[in-house]
């Protein structure tokens, strides 16, 4: 695919348990990516981590609550993610646990909308 825009591809680190107002960060981001038209987000829940805080979270089978590292991965081209980013980092800099955001340019090799089902 040959564009002539730039696309960058988003990540955002954070933890599963994160809240914001009455739900959790993780959909409320990927919500409002969906409804501002961002070409595309996906969540990865991770089985260990740690971020600055140095505390190290991992899956286990028997714990009732499971805090675990998340990483949502946003991708669109650079000047649509970079806005809908602004609109969503005053939510992130008030996390009282911290995230880290991080993007990167990647090229865009095939890019093929679904059909959708009726």
């Amino acid at each position: 695919m040959e564009s002539n825009e730039t696309w960058l591809l988003m990540r955002i680190f954070i933890s599963s348990t994160d809240k914001h107002k009455d739900g959790l960060l993780y959909e409320h981001i990927v919500f409002s990516a969906k409804e501002y038209g961002i070409a595309g987000a996906t969540v990865n829940k991770g089985i260990l981590g740690y971020g600055s805080s140095s505390v190290i979270h991992s899956y286990k089978f028997w714990e009732v609550t499971e805090k675990l590292p998340v990483v949502i991965e946003i991708i669109d081209e650079a000047a649509k993610l970079k806005a809908f980013y602004e609109t969503i980092r005053p939510i992130l800099e008030t996390m009282r646990y911290g995230c880290l955001v991080t993007t990167e340019t990647v090229d865009i090799w095939l890019k093929k909308s679904g059909i959708k089902k009726n």
